[in-house]
């Protein structure tokens, strides 16, 4: 090969603007089969991407400045302006959309998936999806359990079972370790898919948001009288009232009760297992009782205003709704704790769990209304039984898919703090598959513009080719809403020119 052309670049880096002549090579024999194809240096793309004026530290930086410090776009231009890097604000966004690019094919990459689970020798994949937006994509991520590795991470429009076996397909084909156990929630397109790629592979259902579907009608109706408890117990501000400016020691243990009363009513739980109208009841009932034994004792009078009488009507008024509640709930509680045993094996848990439903059965009329309830709970047990054990008999294999949803959560809070958007915004969806690798790989591990550098360049484009297909979508939607009358006349001239002749 000789030298043919040479191609100057101006490259900004962090170090300064740099003047790179890059020569362009080319073999001219006839017969050759790589006659008149271009080579250029790798150093050269060792620094900078093509046709790009900004240098790969200088997109390792952004990243960094965004995932790791939580900077925002102005943010970021001013740090690199003071670093005598000369950038507009939209080319740091650019420029952002190429550092999750290029970390996600980076890590995405087979040799090195390879060499990471070839020492595991196996892998544990846990499986969700997300969707911010209700009706717009669903971004699914598979995740190995053991590593921490994102897998796969694909937007799909649809949550179809066909459509996620095809990613779970993708995954199993690429594996080269196998496929030792799954977890996920009780999504019903997760199990049919993951029963149509893996039939036998142990399978675990997340006890979590089993509780949580199971015991829905028996937290239902806690909330219920909670809300019916809290209508009654009144009239608290104007007890508050009388002690205002007081500093007499009686004013001091009015104030105090009320605070507690007050604390009481604004304590809410979270389901499946807390129980927040049960602690209402619970708290009032020991404030009333405190009140009692004071009165006992002579130092409760009347006309004091701490408000015994208050928190009294409402205990008797809802006197009828708590037990069947309770009742219910202790049930709750306690497949929550057969579900958290350690050591025993599924066997066991199998058997106490199938003997506590048994008894749910057999005395379901001590819940009172909240029947209806205990026989949603045993339905439900039914039809997540088969995945609720395979975590006890398998190694290693979590117990809940929660660490994945974690990550979710994760981001989205990394994301607020460095947009200020209190949810999570249409991009990461649009652009997650990148996004969300990136923004966990940043947080988990310092990214070089070595690290940038290593990847792939045809998959590069490729996935870049994909996301702006997806972006060019987003924006047809966005067109049709400004003007629903011009966008259909478009499509209609577009429609009528096909009919022409050629």
């Amino acid at each position: 090969m000789r030298a043919d052309d040479a191609n100057p670049r101006t490259v900004h880096t962090l170090a300064g603007i740099t003047r790179l002549h890059l020569t362009v090579r080319r073999c001219h024999q006839y017969g050759c089969v790589a006659r008149r194809r271009p080579y250029r240096p790798e150093a050269g793309g060792a620094s900078v991407l093509p046709r790009h004026e900004f240098g790969l530290d200088v997109i390792a930086l952004i990243g960094a400045l965004r995932y790791t410090e939580h900077r925002s776009i102005p943010e970021i231009r001013a740090h690199l302006v003071g670093r005598g890097v000369t950038i507009a604000e939209r080319t740091v966004t650019n420029l952002l959309d190429r550092y999750d690019e290029l970390l996600a094919v980076a890590l995405a990459d087979d040799r090195r998936l390879r060499t990471l689970l070839g020492r595991q020798g196996r892998v544990l994949l846990g499986v969700d999806g997300w969707q911010p937006d209700v009706g717009h994509e669903v971004l699914w991520v598979i995740r190995d359990c053991l590593s921490g590795e994102i897998l796969l991470a694909e937007s799909l429009l649809s949550a179809r079972h066909q459509d996620l076996g095809e990613l779970l397909a993708a995954v199993k084909a690429a594996c080269p370790v196998p496929v030792a156990g799954i977890v996920s929630d009780g999504q019903a397109s997760i199990r049919k898919a993951v029963a149509a790629v893996f039939p036998d592979t142990p399978y675990q259902r997340c006890p979590f948001h089993f509780l949580r579907e199971a015991a829905r009608p028996i937290y239902e109706a806690d909330r219920h009288a909670k809300k019916e408890l809290q209508k009654t117990v009144r009239g608290v501000r104007g007890i508050e009232r009388t002690a205002e400016g007081r500093t007499d020691p009686a004013a001091d243990v009015i104030r105090g009760y009320c605070s507690a009363v007050r604390s009481a009513l604004t304590d809410d739980g979270r389901p499946p297992v807390e129980a927040s109208g049960l602690r209402l009841h619970d708290r009032l009932t020991a404030i009333h009782e405190s009140l009692g034994r004071a009165e006992e004792k002579g130092g409760f009078r009347p006309n004091s205003g701490s408000g015994k009488a208050s928190s009294t009507g409402g205990l008797e008024a809802t006197l009828d709704l708590w037990l069947p509640v309770r009742t219910a709930f202790a049930w709750v509680h306690q497949a929550a704790h057969i579900l958290g045993l350690e050591a025993p094996p599924g066997t066991v848990i199998r058997a106490k769990l199938g003997g506590l439903l048994g008894a749910m059965r057999r005395h379901r009329k001590a819940a009172g209304e909240r029947a209806k309830g205990v026989d949603h709970f045993v339905k439900v047990s039914r039809r997540y039984w088969p995945g609720l054990f395979a975590c006890y008999d398998t190694p290693d294999l979590p117990r809940t898919n929660n660490d994945l949803e974690q990550a979710f959560g994760s981001h989205r809070y990394h994301e607020r703090r460095a947009t200020g958007r209190k949810g999570a915004s249409p991009a990461l969806v649009l652009r997650g598959s990148a996004r969300l690798v990136a923004g966990l790989a940043t947080r988990r591990q310092k990214v070089t513009a070595a690290d940038l550098a290593g990847a792939n360049p045809a998959q590069w484009k490729q996935l870049r080719a994909a996301l702006e297909e997806r972006r060019q979508r987003r924006v047809e939607r966005k067109r049709f809403r400004r003007d629903p009358q011009g966008y259909l006349k478009d499509l209609e001239i577009k429609l009528n020119q096909l009919s022409l002749p050629a």
